[in-house]
């Protein structure tokens, strides 16, 4: 049975009960994770409390933070085979999907090891007779509570920030897909992490999640998941006046005019979908169309979706499994909707005849005419499922970019500068792409929510910012 990851040493869950670990490629139990409970996180804070409140991890230069965070992106990179094999296999990510993600924790650790050392303050002009300085300092122990979906980039984009800035840290992640993160912390400790510097509790979020965001010495919280999840943590940290920063998903839309490149524009709004299996917080699953090329765009979209074949991670397809079956459960529940509102049905892609029974596999689909209020066009289903609605002009199009609950991020397409601009800053969201679409964007970019879709800022140099604490110093010298 895997370990939790305590101290840099591999540690019995204290339940001694375990959670199967299924491959969602065939729906069979390759390995099981330790069920970890609030006792096993209450060892991990305490190991991390120890390391940074006087601890060989607190008394590190931020060069020497940035020396190690660079050796761990190293590392990552030379155990490249290993760590994507695990990606797949837990997963089900297709080959180059797994060896993308392992390629970009690696780029993570290494853009926050350049960073330890340049997240300074600044003078203030104030009184004669006072010299006022700035400094920002860690918050301590910061919690990060992991989702399944894409477990080594947003460990990269959360934990990086978080160690970068000098916090120690007590990771949670999804019991379905562990297996990375507890390698990257062993590799961590074998780079020469200090003791308690980074843990990892597997579990439930009911129990272990649950446990974290309740524990006693956590000094701040991130959490990336649903809005519903992200509720209950952000009222359990505001008993104790904790920080939080949250990504709580999307419903992103993709805004296409008639005099847009649909060359350039298509492959790149069906990726968006597609990606993960469309488990994807940024998946741009709302494709808004101008109406005067609502038709040519559908049958753009259309042509290649139905050229899409889904199967197992091993045979690197378009598209993997989703990651488990009451995920498959949700999608199909969406689609039977659809089917029920008599709503055109406009591609499908195919599911390979070499894929599993026993696989979570859900077909790509165009769906048209989605009305504005449907659930279809409101929730966030998270698997390849693209609604389409025509618009009438960009008042129109904002209307409907901005008709849901979320603001994560955007696309929009357009050759008309000008309004590629207007449109970006009238629709409500974190990021807004023009002309192109990264589906969360680059290491380097800061991204976050508005609206339901969360707060606070990950990724980029603006991240530190939020894995520290600004405080001001004012000396009287007379």
């Amino acid at each position: 049975m895997t370990t939790h990851f305590i101290n840099n040493e591999r540690v019995a869950g204290s339940s001694g009960e375990s959670i199967p670990v299924l491959d969602p490629s065939d729906g069979q139990v390759f390995a099981h994770l330790a069920r970890g409970n609030a006792e096993d996180i209450r060892k991990a804070v305490a190991a991390a409390r120890e390391a940074t409140d006087g601890g060989a991890w607190s008394r590190l230069a931020p060069m020497q933070r940035g020396r190690l965070l660079h050796k761990l992106s190293e590392s990552i990179l030379a155990h490249h085979d290993e760590l994507t094999h695990l990606e797949m296999r837990d997963c089900g990510k297709p080959v180059k999907q797994a060896k993308a993600d392992t390629t970009a924790v690696a780029r993570y650790f290494e853009y926050y090891a350049g960073a330890c050392d340049k997240l300074h303050g600044d003078t203030i002009p104030y009184t004669p007779g006072f010299a006022v300085m700035t400094f920002y300092e860690p918050h301590g122990v910061t919690g990060h509570i992991i989702p399944w979906n894409y477990p080594m980039q947003i460990f990269g984009r959360s934990v990086g920030g978080a160690l970068a800035a000098g916090n120690a840290c007590v990771v949670k992640p999804a019991e379905d897909a562990c297996l990375s993160l507890l390698r990257i912390a062993e590799l961590a400790a074998a780079c020469g992490f200090p003791d308690g510097a980074l843990n990892i509790v597997t579990g439930y979020g009911h129990e272990a999640g649950q446990g974290l965001a309740d524990a006693v010495g956590i000094d701040h919280i991130s959490f990336t998941g649903s809005a519903r999840v992200g509720t209950i943590i952000a009222q359990s940290a505001a008993t104790r006046h904790l920080p939080v920063t949250l990504e709580l998903g999307g419903k992103s839309p993709q805004i296409v005019f008639a005099d847009a490149d649909l060359d350039e524009a298509v492959p790149v709004i069906v990726n968006a979908i597609i990606q993960n299996a469309g488990q994807t917080c940024s998946a741009g699953s709302r494709l808004l169309v101008e109406a005067s090329a609502y038709e040519r765009v559908l049958e753009a979209v259309g042509q290649r979706i139905n050229a899409l074949k889904v199967g197992p991670a091993a045979m690197d397809l378009d598209v993997g499994p989703l990651i488990r079956a009451n995920q498959l459960e949700r999608v199909n529940g969406f689609l039977s909707g659809a089917k029920a509102a008599n709503l055109r049905t406009i591609a499908q892609g195919s599911i390979a005849t070499e894929a599993p029974a026993t696989g979570f596999y859900a077909k790509p689909t165009l769906i048209a005419d989605v009305p504005v209020d449907a659930k279809l066009a409101q929730d966030e289903v998270f698997g390849p499922v693209l609604s389409a609605m025509s618009f009438k002009d960009e008042a129109d199009a904002v209307r409907l970019a901005n008709a849901t609950e979320y603001g994560l991020v955007a696309g929009v397409w357009t050759e008309n500068g000008g309004r590629g601009m207007r449109m970006a800053r009238a629709v409500k969201s974190g990021q807004v792409f023009i002309n192109n679409y990264g589906a969360g964007g680059g290491v380097e970019l800061p991204f976050g929510g508005v609206k339901s879709s969360g707060y606070g800022r990950e990724k980029g140099f603006e991240a530190l910012y939020g894995f520290s604490v600004l405080k001001t110093v004012v000396v009287k010298h007379g």
